[in-house]
Parts: C-alpha cells; sequence; structure tokens
C-alpha cells in the first residue's frame, strides 16, 4: 500500500464504512444459510426455497438505487444510519411476531432486502474522502465488506440447530447494534459531496449500449456470487447430504475466496485491459459451471469445482469495475448504482433458476447448464466490445 494513502481521507469513516458493509451484506443472505431449517419448518419445496432465498437479492437491488438517491440529498452518513437502524428494527419485530408461513416470510426477506442496499451507501462513504489516485484502494477496502456473505454461511445454519432459526435472526441484531454504535463514533459526513445528478443526466447513459454491456458483465458475474453465496448451503445439503452446519463451512470457504480475489481481478484488468481479463474469465467460468452441470459424484469435486467457479467470479467483479471509470469517467455515481443494481437481479435469478430446476426435473443441473450458457454469451459479448471499444480510442 501507498504510504501516501494512510495519511490521505479519514481512516475511521473508511473502517466504518468497511464494518458497515460487512454486516449487512451478513444479514443480506442470511435466509440462504437459513433456509434448510425454514424450509424443515415451513414443508417448503424446492422452487419454494429457491424463491425465499433469493428475494432478499432482489430486493437489495431495487433498493440500492433508492439508497443511492437518498446519499446524493443526505449523505452516506445519515442514510447509512437509517437503514441500520430499519433492519435492527425489522428483525427485532419479525423475532417479536415470529412469523410461520411462507408468504409472511416474504416481509423478512425485504427487510434483509434494505441490508442489501448498503452498497450504494458504504462505497460513496469510502470514496468522497480520498483524491482520485486512491480511490481503488479505498473501494477495495470498503468493497471487500462483500466477505460478511461468508460469515453467514459459517455460523447461521450452527446456530439454527442449536437455538432455531428464528431466535437466529433476532440474534442477528446484536452484531447489527454493535457495529452501528461503531459506526456512529467513526464515520464523519464529508464536508463536501459531489453534486447530485440531474434527471436529464440519465437518458444519455441509458440510451449508451456500453452502460447496458457493463450491466449485463455484473449481472454475471456479481449475480453468480451472491446467488451462490445465498444457495449453496441448501445445495451441499440437498445434493450431498452434508449436515447443515458442515454445508454452510463449505459455502463460506468458496465465499471467502471470491470475495478476497475481488481485488485481484482489477489487477489483472489494469495490466492486460479489462475486456481482455472478462473474456478469459468467461470462458473459464462457462467451462466451470459446465462441469457441474454434470452432477459431480463426489463433494470433493463439486467443493473444488465451486471453489474456482468462485475466484473466477470474484475476479470478473474486480474486472468489470475496472472498466466503469474507464468508459464513464464522468458519470461513475450512476454506473455504480446501475451496475449495481444488475449483479442484484443476477443473483436473484441464479438462485431462485436454481431451486425451480430442481423442482421441475429433479435436477439442479439445467441451472447450472443455462448459467454456464450465460457465462459463454457474455464472453462473445464481451469480445464485441472489445473489438468496437479499441477501434474508437484509436
Amino acid at each position: 500500500m501507498d504510504k501516501g494513502f494512510l495519511k490521505a481521507g479519514h481512516a475511521p469513516t473508511l473502517l466504518a464504512a468497511f464494518l458497515y458493509f460487512d454486516v449487512s451484506f451478513m444479514v443480506w443472505v442470511l435466509l440462504g444459510p437459513l433456509g434448510i431449517s425454514i424450509a424443515h419448518d415451513l414443508h417448503l419445496n424446492a422452487a419454494q426455497k429457491g424463491l425465499l432465498v433469493a428475494t432478499p437479492v432482489l430486493a437489495g437491488a431495487g433498493l440500492r438505487v433508492i439508497a443511492g438517491a437518498l446519499v446524493d440529498v443526505f449523505g452516506p452518513r445519515r442514510v447509512a444510519i437509517a437503514a441500520q437502524v430499519s433492519v435492527i428494527l425489522g428483525l427485532w419485530l419479525t423475532w417479536l411476531l415470529a412469523p410461520h408461513s411462507y408468504l409472511s416470510m416474504f416481509w423478512v426477506a425485504l427487510v434483509l432486502g434494505i441490508a442489501g442496499a448498503s452498497f450504494a451507501v458504504a462505497l460513496p462513504l469510502a470514496s468522497v474522502w480520498y483524491p482520485p489516485r486512491y480511490q481503488g484502494t479505498a473501494l477495495g477496502i470498503a468493497g471487500a465488506g462483500n466477505s460478511g456473505t461468508a460469515l453467514a454461511s459459517l455460523f447461521a445454519p450452527g446456530l439454527a440447530a442449536m437455538v432455531g432459526w428464528l431466535n437466529v435472526l433476532g440474534l442477528a441484531t446484536l452484531p447489527l447494534i454493535a457495529v452501528l454504535i461503531a459506526f456512529l463514533c467513526l464515520a464523519r459526513e464529508p464536508a463536501s459531496r459531489p453534486s447530485m445528478p440531474s434527471l436529464s443526466s440519465w437518458g444519455p447513459i441509458l440510451k449508451s449500449g456500453g452502460c447496458w454491456a457493463l450491466m449485463f458483465f455484473y449481472s454475471v458475474t456479481f449475480g453468480g456470487f451472491v446467488g451462490l453465496a445465498a444457495f449453496l448451503t441448501i445445495y451441499f445439503n440437498d445434493q450431498y447430504h452434508l449436515a447443515p452446519a458442515t454445508a454452510g463451512a463449505c459455502t463460506a470457504f468458496v465465499v471467502f475466496a471470491g470475495s478476497f480475489i475481488r481485488p485481484v481481478g482489477g489487477a489483472l484488468a489494469d495490466r492486460i485491459g479489462g475486456t481482455k481479463a472478462l473474456m478469459l474469465i468467461y470462458g473459464v467460468a462457462g467451462l466451470i459451471f459446465l462441469l457441474i452441470s454434470t452432477g459431480l459424484p463426489s463433494v470433493f469435486l463439486a467443493f473444488g469445482a465451486f471453489f474456482l467457479g468462485m475466484v473466477t467470479l470474484g475476479l470478473g467483479n474486480g474486472a468489470v469495475f475496472q472498466l466503469v471509470p474507464i468508459r464513464f469517467p464522468q458519470q461513475v455515481g450512476i454506473l455504480t448504482g446501475l451496475v449495481g443494481m444488475a449483479g442484484g437481479v443476477g443473483g436473484f435469478y441464479l438462485a431462485s433458476s436454481l431451486g425451480a430446476a430442481r423442482q421441475t426435473t429433479g435436477s439442479y443441473g439445467p441451472g447450472f447448464f443455462i448459467f454456464a450458457l450465460v457465462c459463454f454469451v457474455a464472453c462473445g459479448c464481451v469480445t464485441g466490445c472489445h473489438a468496437r471499444w479499441t477501434e474508437r480510442a484509436q
């Protein structure tokens, strides 16, 4: 790390952004690790399990746009505090009211979706304190909070076996409260913020093919990452009959790998170019998930394949965001919100499609096969973008 980075910006605020992002992502995907216990109590089929664990991902995707707009008006610190309080109160009410029907669980999914919107709050809070030459480092540190998804997989299934899934939702308020107290002490609202973009500035961006291309690319990489983070505990339990705690630990390990490899993807994109990196990444990802779709006979082979798949998707997450400021240097804020939303939509698709595939065909294979095809389509699209963007740059 550049020593100048330690003197630039505001380190306590950066730490606060990371902690807020970390516990928020932990809570965002909580229904996935708890899905085995919830499905047992509520007698859910495979499609219902897939839709339930995918709904917080979709809710978070939509709420990111709203959170980003609120950040422009009220500032990231105030919005983060309000969002954290909302999630704490929502989980406390859930624990108090003890919902025990499938439909009532969608209220819980909406509450968890608020936590998923933290992407559009934590990153601007970290970004605004640092000069342009340190943006990548600052956003990389704050963005490492997506490792919180692994914490949910690591601890939630075992806790659910001991105290019940409803009590786990109540216990989740404790780290949220602790981080909220730390956030209040550490985070500072920036003295000046970028001016709020006008509605008219969205039109040209949404008409740009490059915008939609980046949204599609991130819907595959981050969508794959968060969709698997939400669903793999259920998959390992159902496909290979692992105990919930063991399935959660396997999920946590591969999610940690995908989380912390993200900065390497950005560095790879810096070295060889974002589009070249993505061409390689999508091709490899397509082959890995095509292999997984065949139904690997051993949990050890499956674990290895998912580990490599998550690493590949994590590299892709970093590579996509390396392209954002290059293709849209004057509209980074708007693009961050749009691309982040697309990533959440992709996660909803993958998690729900795996449950639907299991319900309709008796196998998860078709769901992974279609995702492999999507990776190959993305490889073709980014190859076309590389040719066009390189030609225009000359």
